[in-house]
């Protein structure tokens, strides 16, 4: 009896699990008229298959359905999908709630009548793609939460009526498209309950910021950075005290930063770069004591830095370069922000020593005080910030070169030193002043230019071997180029302009090994260098972004330049002007296919211009002028795409873009020695008749001279016979 009960029971255990596997199965079966939508809008991409094979939808990977069978969710971010989207097919899918198409290759508009449909939505998300056309008058339901378009390429205002129906909206996001018109403030009017996130950077929104912003009691998050606002900060922004984030960089706001600025004590980001934001700044700025990132580079605000700002004690960045900001800072106190781990006060007015206490923020790993007035020595103590990657002290009055190189050459972490024009007519540290040199083991960058430092290139610079810019220029360095600095194995920039340096140009730079072989660098700075060809116009954040350069301009060098110059495939500027460089421009410099900036003006270089240069198809910059060039410039090429200044001075050169015309007889013998080059018959005749008349001369001598000499000789030799006989 208990088998049998036993049995029983397991039968009918078994029917239950078939039964309850019947209902689900019957429950979550998707309507055939979804299943129709999904696969038409399939049918409508090319891209790898979505593997869309059971027959029950609401089985297949991205799609969610609800108990009754309706597609709820569309989730197909990142899967490669190409094609247009269409409205008219996803719109079908009317109890959709969550629709993620992101970062695909999606394109096409999106209908009014697509919004309309999906009354049910709250999550879409279609950035990413390449979205086109206006908005929709308004947003699908009231039900939308978020709303992400971003990197798209989306265009026109907005409408006013867009945000009517979104009161349970909390991000915004239309980053990265080409919106134009303004900000619309009304948003704050209809979503104020629940926003927190609005994104609006990288389109062409104008004007002012109207007021409205105040009204989004939860945002958190504001950003309309890189388009082209202007006028000044609404005052009701100070209202939205919840806000976090306030990212303005790279409009033309101006005004001063209000002192109300106070009231938002929950921020944490503080991005105005690049506006013209003047005055100063707050006085009780410190009480923002959850400040993490503070960005005002490139404005105008002047005045001390005030004192509460050391009280932000949760900085972790404080960005304040390219002002008029002054004060002595050697009097501020950086001992309690010890979590900075950047800090860039370039370009400013301030003056003192560099702060003691700033050794003590032991996360400092980049420190910016260029092209200021400070002073003094680099102390012992900067070797306490063991994390130091990135020191730029330029264009300041400090003294001691050799004591400073002594000390930094044991920060282990260093990769960018950047001491150009702060140790002015002092020596450049010689080899005994750096006995036992075993220091920047790891140093990227270093710039000791415009110092006007005296003395020669040092041995000790041959240890550099990650050693990848190497700034030298606008000093007083004698003595040649060392044959070792072609053995750096990383080094693809070397300036040494501008200075007095003798000898020629070395083989052994020929053989640089980066400006040979292709080589992955993604090193990044931890703050932005100037730099490259434009130097004052270039700000480069990543080491691979610096061109692959030699620059010898304004020396003393003399000689030739070497035939194996063409090696350097992947050089980009090669600039020799204004040296004693001789002998003809090598043909091999056409191997130079990177090649942007070639100047060779103010040398004595001879010969012609080769022909071969014309296959530089990235020279844009070209200048030979002033040397003892001669004969036509090539004809039909990029050359004569610069003008007539490019080639003055060289008295025997001709042709286009010059005005002096080269002579017919010059153009016909270049022309008779191509075309004989080429093994042209035709011109090849005069020669053929100049040998003809030899030939027969050759052979009117060869049969009647024998004769005539013979006569002639015969006639003296009996006239001879007969004068010995009358003397006999």
């Amino acid at each position: 009896m208990l088998v049998q009960a036993y049995n029983l029971m397991a039968h009918a255990f078994l029917l239950f699990l078939l039964f309850s596997y019947i209902i689900s199965t019957n429950i979550h079966a998707c309507k055939q008229t979804e299943r129709s939508s999904l696969l038409s809008f399939a049918s409508t991409l090319s891209s790898p298959p979505l593997d869309w094979t059971f027959i029950d939808c609401c089985r297949w990977k991205g799609v969610t359905c609800d108990p009754d069978g309706w597609v709820t969710h569309l989730l197909l971010p990142s899967r490669g999908l190409k094609g247009g989207i269409s409205p008219s097919l996803l719109g079908n899918l009317t109890h959709l709630t969550h629709l993620n198409l992101s970062h695909n290759s999606l394109y096409g508009s999106l209908e009014t009548q697509f919004f309309l449909s999906l009354n049910r939505l709250e999550i879409l998300d279609l950035s990413y793609n390449r979205l086109s056309g206006k908005l929709p008058l308004s947003l699908p339901s009231s039900n939308i939460r978020t709303v992400d378009l971003s990197s798209n390429n989306f265009f026109g205002a907005i409408p006013s009526s867009f945000f009517q129906q979104a009161s349970k909206l909390t991000s915004f996001n239309v980053s990265n498209n080409t919106f134009t018109g303004y900000v619309p403030s009304s948003i704050c009017l209809h979503s104020s309950p629940s926003l927190r996130l609005l994104d609006f950077s990288s389109n062409v929104f104008s004007g002012n910021l109207a007021p409205g912003l105040g009204k989004c009691f939860k945002l958190q998050v504001f950003r309309v950075s890189h388009n082209n606002l202007s006028g000044l900060l609404p005052e009701d922004i100070y209202n939205a005290t919840k806000l976090e984030e306030i990212a303005l960089p790279l409009n033309s706001l101006h005004g001063a930063i209000s002192d109300k600025i106070v009231n938002l004590t929950n921020l944490a980001i503080l991005d105005l770069y690049s506006n013209h934001f003047s005055g100063e700044l707050p006085l009780n700025l410190g009480k923002l004591s959850k400040l993490k990132f503070v960005t005002f580079d490139f404005n105008n605000l002047e005045g001390a830095l005030p004192p509460s700002l050391m009280n932000c004690t949760n900085l972790v960045e404080l960005h304040l370069g390219s002002n008029n900001l002054e004060g002595d800072i050697s009097m501020l106190d950086f001992s309690k922000l010890s979590q900075l781990t950047k800090l860039d006060l370039r370009n400013n007015n301030f003056t003192g020593t560099v702060p003691v206490s700033l050794y003590s923020c032991q996360s400092l790993k980049a420190i910016a005080l260029s092209k200021n007035h400070l002073e003094g020595q680099i102390q012992a103590e900067i070797l306490s910030l063991k994390s130091l990657s990135f020191l730029s002290i330029s264009f300041n009055q400090f003294t001691n070169l050799t004591r400073a190189m002594k000390i930094l050459m044991s920060c282990k972490s260093l990769h960018t030193l950047i001491l150009s024009s702060a140790f002015e007519g002092e020596g450049m540290p010689f080899d005994d002043d750096m006995v036992d040199f075993d220091g920047f083991q790891n140093l990227r960058f270093l710039n000791l230019a415009s110092s006007n430092l005296t003395g020669q290139i040092p041995v000790w610079l041959s240890k550099l071997k990650n050693i990848e810019i190497l700034q030298l220029g606008d000093n007083q360095i004698t003595g040649p180029i060392p044959s070792w600095l072609g053995t750096l194995p990383r080094l693809f920039y070397i300036d040494l302009s501008n200075n007095q340096i003798s000898g020629e140009f070395p083989k052994q730079l020929c053989r640089l090994p980066r400006l040979i072989y292709e080589a992955e660098d993604q090193y990044e700075f931890e703050l932005p260098v100037f730099g490259g060809i434009n130097a004052e116009r270039q700000l480069f954040r990543k080491l691979s972004y610096f061109p692959a350069v030699i620059d010898l301009y304004n020396n003393n060098m003399s000689g030739h330049i070497p035939t194996e110059i063409g090696e350097l495939q992947l050089l980009c500027e090669l600039d020799l002007h204004s040296n004693n460089f001789s002998g003809v421009i090598p043909d091999q410099i056409s191997n130079l296919k990177n090649l942007e900036i070639l100047n060779l003006f103010m040398n004595h270089f001879s010969g012609t211009i080769p022909s071969s240069l014309a296959s530089l198809n990235f020279l844009k910059g070209f200048n030979v002028s002033y040397n003892n060039l001669e004969g036509p410039i090539p004809t039909g090429t990029q050359l004569q795409s610069f003008n007539a200044s490019a080639f003055e001075g060289n008295p025997k050169l001709c042709g286009a873009p010059l005005l002096n015309k080269c002579r017919p007889n010059k153009d016909m013998d270049a022309d008779s020695k191509n075309n004989k080059d080429e093994g042209n018959g035709h011109h090849q005749l005069p020669w053929f008749y100049i040998f003809a008349v030899l030939g027969f001369i050759v052979g009117f001598w060869g049969v009647c001279g024998s004769l005539v000499i013979n006569k002639t000789w015969r006639y003296a030799y009996f006239r001879f016979i007969d004068n010995l006989q009358d003397r006999l």
